[in-house]
């Protein structure tokens, strides 16, 4: 009986801890468009950063936010209720592709400056500038849909250090990419966006990180990771535009892994 007792308190305190966070918030304000909610059913944000641990008052780090699709929801979410950084491309990144991206993550944050005023933009450009939050404060670094990225550039160990050096021993790093089948190379994740488990899993071992669990909320069975123009021949990209369409609706956006990783020490 006082097992079945310690173990109703501590469900509750979990249960608890969750609802300080503002999900309906994040996920149903205004903030957040039309199109950018249709695509909760293929991201499964809430679902997803709860595998990874959210919770509220940690110190949280989003690597390479992009154009701020997560930043909607975590911003919200964290604000006065933790530490929120974003790590962007730096200004020194060569290239004005980089360049623009941070501009007008920049423009979109001033635009609504109540909303993500409490953000803190950090810049990541390997090896030169790594310091994404300061060294061992952060609770939980997360990722979505960039490995691709860093591994065109060459930059995927480097990146994951930079996400080591800023976790707590016991941080977790968790990422959401698009999977290759398994025996896919190098020069086709390259080409396609789409990156095999097992090179996300070795890079991070690379890192000094430890594999502590997948997730199936991001699978999508109907993606075969083989299409013309890669992970861009599905939506939201459509990248042949009008041709088959409707087929590449039907499969949706991408199949893609949800990995998680502990800093160990602690």
């Amino acid at each position: 009986m006082k097992f079945g007792i310690v173990l109703f308190m501590a469900l509750f305190a979990l249960s608890a801890n969750a609802e300080e966070l503002s999900w309906q918030v994040a996920l149903n304000g205004d903030h957040r468009s039309a199109q950018n909610r249709a695509r909760d059913e293929y991201r499964h944000p809430m679902q997803t950063l709860q595998f990874f641990g959210l919770k509220s008052g940690m110190t949280i780090v989003e690597v390479s936010p992009g154009g701020g699709w997560y930043t909607e929801i975590l911003a919200p979410l964290m604000k006065g209720n933790g530490r929120y950084y974003a790590a962007h491309y730096s200004l020194n990144a060569p290239g004005a592709y980089y360049r623009s991206s941070l501009g007008k993550y920049l423009q979109k944050m001033s635009e609504t400056n109540e909303l993500y005023e409490e953000v803190i933009i950090t810049q990541l450009l390997p090896p030169s500038e790594m310091a994404i939050a300061p060294p061992e404060s952060v609770d939980l670094i997360v990722t979505f849909r960039n490995v691709h990225n860093w591994i065109e550039e060459d930059t995927g160990v480097l990146t994951m250090s930079a996400v080591f050096a800023a976790l707590k021993p016991g941080g977790v790093f968790g990422v959401v990419q698009h999977r290759a089948k398994p025996d896919a190379d190098v020069a086709s994740m390259k080409e396609s966006g789409y990156v095999t488990e097992r090179l996300v899993m070795d890079m991070a071992d690379a890192a000094g990180f430890v594999f502590a669990g997948s997730s199936a909320v991001n699978d999508n069975p109907k993606d075969t990771a083989d299409h013309p123009e890669g992970v861009w021949t599905l939506p939201p990209a459509l990248r042949l535009e009008e041709t088959d369409r409707q087929k590449y609706l039907a499969i949706g956006e991408s199949d893609r892994m949800t990995l998680k990783f502990i800093k160990p020490g602690r």
